[in-house]
């Protein structure tokens, strides 16, 4: 259940990049029983890349996607390589040169030494330790357990400020002699789940008494990671986007939107159980059909819009270019209203 494979490996260690072979002698090892075996790792911290969802046309984990970004190299790396205190180099195969750059801030934090990309290389790399793929050692999603950990998201939070000199620790409390208006973040996207009616809501929002802020996320991770701790609630539709909750001071609140399309089951173990391990307060508002852009898309008795749970039968595919693909979401302000109203409660305790 999302675990992953990982070898702890000391002694005399060399690394063969062009064979993706790593090879060890060891005093501490019998080596006429250990003579042939041999163990096949993958390189990647979930080990079996369950979800259809987080793979492309050609099998590659999707590493473009934010979320799997955090979830699936990130925190892992985080958790693997944090007890080397920056004494430890990153040996990287199959390796996006876009990836490494859009991350290379928190790869700087993590490690003293440049990274090598061993593909294709002729050359032997000696190590006297070594961890051949990433840690773990948990079945929930963007997430550390403690209890199997000496980190928790708490750490892992805090290790984000540090290294993107992110300034606030917690949001604003409301009512506190302060007359400083909390600062609302709408994440925004461009090709599928967007708000077709943005400056309604941002309208609504200020006359609620939030500064607002429209923003979507890019190769900047640093900027927006400002952007994302300058504002005490974030709102979007459910998406990788969304996972940009992590540069979130505590006790900010995560507005997700949830579309049709028999998402929740995603939504909270994407977003809402995540949140919660942040310290993240968490609301959520499920749209209407007639909220959905779909119902221009298809006639109102349609099974799309009757019946999620039949074209889920369909299989992923099926859900994700409908629900996922093809849906933007005008949200309904008066009947959201009361969402944003919970959300300013919520900074008042």
């Amino acid at each position: 259940m999302g675990g992953s494979d990982f070898c702890e490996i000391k002694g005399d260690i060399g690394i063969d990049g062009s064979s993706y072979t790593v090879f060890i002698v060891s005093s501490e090892i019998d080596i006429p029983a250990a003579k042939n075996t041999s163990w096949c790792i993958g390189p990647y911290a979930r080990k079996v890349t369950r979800q259809p969802w987080a793979r492309s046309g050609n099998g590659r984990v999707k590493l473009g996607n934010h979320f799997h970004s955090f979830a699936d190299i990130i925190v892992p790396l985080f958790l693997t390589s944090r007890p080397y205190n920056g004494d430890v180099q990153f040996l990287i195969t199959n390796g996006l040169t876009a990836w490494i750059s859009k991350f290379k801030t928190l790869m700087n934090a993590l490690s003293r030494y440049q990274p090598i990309s061993i593909d294709y290389r002729q050359d032997i790399h000696c190590y006297d330790t070594m961890t051949v793929g990433l840690i773990r050692r948990t079945s929930k999603e963007l997430s550390i357990d403690p209890s199997n950990s000496p980190y928790s998201m708490k750490d892992f939070r805090k290790f984000l400020r540090s290294s993107y000199s992110l300034k606030r620790a917690t949001a604003i409390k409301i009512g506190n002699g302060s007359r400083k208006r909390p600062r609302l973040v709408i994440i925004s996207r461009k090709r599928s789940r967007a708000f077709t009616n943005v400056g309604e809501i941002v309208s609504m929002a200020k006359r609620l008494g939030f500064r607002v802020v429209v923003a979507e996320p890019d190769a900047d991770v640093s900027g927006f990671a400002k952007i994302i701790n300058s504002c005490d609630v974030m709102m979007g539709v459910h998406g990788a986007g969304l996972t940009n909750m992590v540069f979130l001071p505590e006790k900010a609140v995560l507005v997700q939107v949830i579309p049709i399309g028999g998402t929740e089951w995603l939504s909270k173990t994407y977003f809402e159980e995540p949140a919660k391990d942040m310290n993240i307060r968490y609301l959520d508002y499920k749209i209407r059909v007639e909220e959905s852009t779909l119902i221009h898309q298809y006639p109102a008795d349609h099974v799309v819009l009757r019946d999620p749970s039949a074209v889920w039968k369909q299989g992923w595919s099926a859900v994700q270019s409908i629900y996922l693909s093809k849906q933007n979401v005008t949200l309904d302000v008066n009947r959201f209203r009361p969402t944003l109203v919970k959300a300013l409660e919520l900074l008042h305790q």
